[in-house]
């Protein structure tokens, strides 16, 4: 199938925004490792140190000097680090926040690996309220001036570099953009459009369509958000002590027409940005649509576009609300004439409803809060339920436990479910399910030359980094990483220009020096 489009305002690199690309497939066309599986030794792997909250890791296009650097955007700072190697090269603290230091990050990672039963947990939600609760600016982009754009709470805000040509010069905050009063909420979500405009959302479902340089803007609230997001947020907050289960609680994707594409609770929405205005009309192409949401919070993904050929069915894929979540297809432009609404969807839009029980119908509940990932007419999540969860424990922090002690047995699960669309019969069918694989909170990622997804597994009580067959679901390739040190805890694993794994950790960067399709230390 043909690849979705890169977008010439962001870094001419494989990984400049979250999830990849503006489609958020999370995949690249090159090879990854294919083995031997192996336990890897400290010289198989790179590691730094960087503090919490850095998920992603953009990655700059290359220097007058022809080298890279890649940004990691934490709970207290903003870290630029050599691409070859993860040295530090320059940081910049945020506000009055301060990193934990390297002898106290050791202490807290050993901890989650020594500790057991209740002595574990109390430990793991220590470190879940301090360093991952109220966490602002987790989705970024690097554009092609080499500017990071972050959103926080209240404000969007842009880092540069002294010498823009100088990969090792201070970063410095070139300005920040206030929220005006009439937009309510935090700031979620952030993409861009393919004339170069910022893209912005917040968990009351506003869109904001912002210039680069801050000069102007243009906003839109979503259908039913006037009436509903105060009212559900406000009940969350209450209900869970903090935000991150807006009304809208994750990103978007946006196609090479400027259709941006984003979830609700309860509904999928098409925004249109014209160059001129964000619209919610249907003679611009937009659409608002409900889907499936038993379980009352809405999708927990962030949204990914697939089908770019002349020929190929085009769809947007997230995972639904239900109790035991659905991936999700709904035809992105028009709906083909012929097209009869599916008996269980809510909307003729819906193209396909695949229930990811993990090969359990009888399977009672379970949600992902990763985005679907998504390769050719495939789409794969995991399943990130505990395996069980102790007595009196809340079960709305269960998933914590997945998050913080994915690694403990008592708390590992297990499995992978694809579905795969076949265009001829034009019908969502199972591809496979996998469930001696564990992908406790990792987003997967696909290399589409060699075929594998890859993932952070656990693998007798230790971290590891599993490869499966995206056409079969067959355990193809590991490498066992160690302990806590590597939980990805919740983010995701990338390949890099070299084909290299590359993912962020509780509190670092890491990187397993694997030749691709060899397996020989690079």
């Amino acid at each position: 199938m043909q690849p979705g489009p890169r977008n010439p305002f962001l870094a001419a690199s494989s990984n400049p925004i979250g999830h990849g690309r503006s489609d958020q497939q999370d995949n690249v066309p090159w090879r990854g490792p294919e083995g031997p599986s192996a336990v890897l030794s400290e010289s198989d792997i790179q590691f730094q140190w960087l503090g919490a909250g850095g998920f992603g890791q953009l990655i700059s296009a290359p220097y007058p000097d022809g080298r890279r650097v890649l940004w990691n955007d934490g709970r207290a700072r903003i870290t630029k680090l050599d691409y070859d190697t993860l040295e530090v090269l320059a940081s910049m603290q945020f506000g009055e926040e301060v990193d934990p230091s390297v002898e106290e990050m050791v202490e807290l990672t050993d901890k989650l690996d020594q500790l057991e039963g209740w002595d574990a947990v109390e430990h793991a939600v220590t470190i879940a309220l301090r360093f991952f609760t109220g966490l602002d600016g987790v989705y970024s982009l690097l554009d092609n001036t080499n500017t990071v754009f972050l959103g926080r709470q209240d404000h969007a805000v842009a880092y540069v570099e002294a010498d823009p040509a100088d990969r090792c010069s201070e970063i410095g905050e070139r300005d920040r953009w206030d929220r005006p009063d009439h937009i309510d909420g935090f700031f979620v979500g952030m993409g861009m459009t393919f004339d170069g405009h910022l893209v912005l959302t917040t968990d009351y479902g506003w869109v904001v369509c912002l210039a680069r340089d801050f000069s102007t803007y243009d906003a839109i609230q979503l259908p039913r958000a006037a009436e509903e997001a105060a009212v559900y947020c406000s009940k969350r907050l209450e209900e869970r002590g903090h935000t991150g289960y807006g009304w809208l609680r994750t990103s978007m994707c946006i196609d090479e027409d400027n259709g941006i594409y984003v979830s609700s609770n309860g509904h999928h929405h098409k925004v249109r940005w014209t160059g001129e205005r964000l619209s919610l009309d249907e003679a611009d192409g937009a659409w608002s649509i409900p889907y499936r949401n038993g379980g009352g919070c809405g999708s927990g993904t962030t949204p990914s576009l697939m089908g770019f050929g002349p020929d190929e069915d085009r769809f947007v894929v997230f995972g639904d609300g239900d109790e035991v979540v659905n991936i999700t297809y709904a035809w992105r432009d028009d709906i083909p004439e012929d097209w009869s609404q599916l008996p269980n969807a809510p909307h003729r839009r819906i193209a396909g409803i695949g229930p990811a029980n993990m090969g359990n119908p009888d399977l009672q509940e379970i949600k992902t809060e990763q985005s679907i990932t998504v390769s050719g007419y495939g789409a794969m999540t995991v399943n990130n339920e505990p395996a069980s969860v102790p007595d009196g424990f809340p079960d709305r922090g269960a998933r914590m436990l997945a998050f913080q002690l994915g690694h403990k047995a008592e708390y590992t699960p297990y499995g992978l479910h694809k579905y795969e669309w076949d265009p001829v019969d034009r019908e969502l069918k199972e591809a496979w399910v996998n469930t001696e694989v564990s992908s406790p909170n990792s987003v997967p990622f696909v290399s589409q030359e060699s075929d594998i997804v890859y993932t952070c597994g656990v693998r007798d009580g230790k971290y590891s980094i599993e490869g499966i067959d995206w056409t079969t679901g067959e355990s193809k390739v590991h490498f066992v990483l160690g302990g806590s040190k590597f939980n990805t805890a919740g983010a995701g694993v990338v390949l890099d220009e070299e084909g290299r794994l590359l993912f962020g950790t509780l509190f670092g960067k890491t990187r397993i020096l694997r030749d691709p399709g060899r397996g020989s230390a690079a």
